[in-house]
């Protein structure tokens, strides 16, 4: 018995050993398994944030490319601003020059309709001194005209 006692206990190391060495096989199988996947997870992750950062950095250069679109068209309405005010102070000055010649021609109608003297004026005298006034009237950019003596002078034609 006792062969066959220590053959038993021969073989159920065996078998112990055997199965020990088929766990330690199957774990490193796992082992093997786990990794392979890890990596192959850690390889998608890096191809995920790598397209990640390809989006952002296209997305940078699509809002410099419109930002720079942006300010060239803030930059030109400026400009049209710019230009538009400066056109309407002209336009304004201009206005405030006619608005004082005819204030000043309305000035003298009245005059001429009120005066009692309208009947001494020689045809020719009046129609000179008007047809003058007339032709300072004609050019907007003569500012001369807009002076009181310039005025007086044309009153001047007039005979009390």
């Amino acid at each position: 018995m006792a062969t066959s006692s220590g053959n038993s206990s021969g073989s159920s190391q065996i078998q112990n050993i055997g199965s020990d060495e088929n766990l330690l096989i199957l774990m490193n199988e796992r082992k093997r398994k786990r990794m392979e996947s890890n990596r192959e997870s850690a390889r998608r992750s890096r191809m995920r944030k790598q397209k990640h950062v390809d989006n952002l950095m296209a997305q940078v250069s699509q809002l410099k490319k419109d930002n720079n679109q942006i300010m060239t068209s803030v930059s030109i309405t400026t400009q049209h601003y710019m230009n538009v005010e400066a056109e309407n102070s002209v336009l304004r000055a201009q206005m405030i020059e006619l608005t004082q010649r005819l204030q000043s021609l309305n000035e003298i109608i009245n005059f001429m309709n009120t005066s009692n003297n309208v009947g001494r004026f020689e045809n020719e005298e009046f129609q000179t001194g008007f047809d003058s006034l007339m032709m300072m009237n004609n050019d907007p950019w003569n500012l001369g005209c807009l002076n009181q003596p310039a005025i007086m002078a044309s009153a001047d034609i007039f005979q009390y």
